[in-house]
């Protein structure tokens, strides 16, 4: 048309973006586990909880070899050790991502056999049934950074 002006509106978008979700949930899983196990390891080193455990450990066919060869407390020690070494390879995984995988790896064994107690531990109240069933989360957690981080270390080769 003649003797008009058209004028063109920027076009304001919102666009939400797929990558910043998935680092940040990337992080947020990895560093949660990671959080979870030191303060769970960390605990591990106290009366009570080697006592808390004791009833699910004593009738693990996986760990109740542990009280045949130490006591309550130095049972409970070894099991936080564990949770605190898979811990820090876990975190570990922006330097060392073969380490991480190490550290996913022993993740995925410790959330199968925290939920094999489950099956094993007789008369487990409901609340107690609940509390484990956590672990089912965490077991996925472990497995998806067991395979971002082995991703890494294909990449790297």
């Amino acid at each position: 048309m003649i003797g008009t002006l058209q004028t063109s509106r920027p076009a304001v978008r919102f666009a939400l973006r797929a990558r910043p979700f998935e680092l940040l949930g990337a992080a947020i899983l990895r560093y949660g586990l990671v959080v979870f196990l030191v303060l769970f390891g960390l605990a591990k080193f106290t009366v009570a909880e080697a006592q808390t455990i004791q009833p699910w450990v004593a009738n693990s066919p996986f760990l109740g070899w542990l009280y045949a060869v130490s006591s309550l407390q130095a049972a409970s020690i070894v099991i936080g050790v564990i949770e605190l070494a898979v811990g820090a390879l876990l975190a570990v995984r922006p330097w060392w991502p073969r380490a991480s995988v190490v550290g996913s790896l022993g993740a995925i064994v410790a959330f199968l056999i925290t939920l094999s107690f489950l099956f094993t531990t007789p008369n487990l109240s409901p609340e107690w049934q609940g509390f484990l069933m956590k672990d089912l989360i965490l077991l996925g957690a472990a497995v998806w950074t067991a395979g971002e981080a082995l991703r890494e270390v294909e990449r790297s080769r």
